[in-house]
């Protein structure tokens, strides 16, 4: 039985990028490229009467940052499984864009084989991201346990208090220590993690998932 190709929305600003992803993928019988657009306002605009399976979205877009039109188009059509394809190699922008729903992610060194099979891959629910991507984001997570401040026993429990909203001293009651040594332990934390309040003590404290 004959399956239907996967149909594929491709959005980049090169045209030159574009017509080089038709030609990789034109040679490939199970994919079909639907259309192309250069911004991200015409893509919006072709999704409201049209559908695609699945979008291979550049980052660097004209008009709409490709992090943000990830949103837009998930709030137009949710089915659509979204490839980012992209030059961008930051952590921070591939975690932006996969908190925003991408299925997938690959650089735009990637070989004809591996884009085709992410194409695939997404279609079918799954997630997909080239081997350089994996690699870049387990480094990141390396690193960022590296740079996490060590803190002793005594430090960690005193920031869940903290974050608990208990007053010094009534911290100090419960550990049964001196409010001046809760506030050594308070200014201790808020040094280690290069904050000057409680609040962005507790907001960093639990974005670093210490508490």
């Amino acid at each position: 039985m004959q399956h239907k190709p996967i149909s594929v929305l491709i959005v980049d600003d090169h045209p030159m990028v574009i017509e080089g992803l038709k030609m990789l993928l034109n040679d490939n019988d199970s994919v079909e490229v639907r259309t192309h657009f250069t911004n991200g306002k015409d893509t919006l605009d072709f999704l409201e009467k049209e559908i695609v399976d699945v979008i291979l979205l550049d980052v660097n877009l004209p008009d709409i940052n490709g992090v943000e039109m990830v949103k837009f188009i998930l709030d137009k059509r949710a089915t659509i499984k979204i490839l980012g394809l992209s030059t961008y190699s930051e952590p921070s922008i591939i975690n932006q864009m996969i908190k925003n729903g991408v299925k997938g992610y690959l650089l735009k060194n990637a070989t004809s084989d591996e884009l085709a099979n992410a194409i695939t891959q997404v279609n079918d629910g799954n997630f997909y991201f080239g081997s350089e991507v994996q690699k870049i984001l387990a480094d990141s997570v390396t690193q960022e346990s590296k740079d996490l401040p060590k803190l002793t026993r005594r430090e960690t429990h005193i920031l869940r208090l903290i974050a608990d909203g208990k007053t010094t001293n009534i911290i100090a009651e419960e550990l049964f220590i001196s409010p001046l040594t809760v506030e050594t332990h308070r200014r201790n934390l808020m040094q280690k993690m290069e904050v000057s309040n409680a609040a962005s003590l507790i907001k960093i404290a639990v974005e670093r998932k210490l508490i």
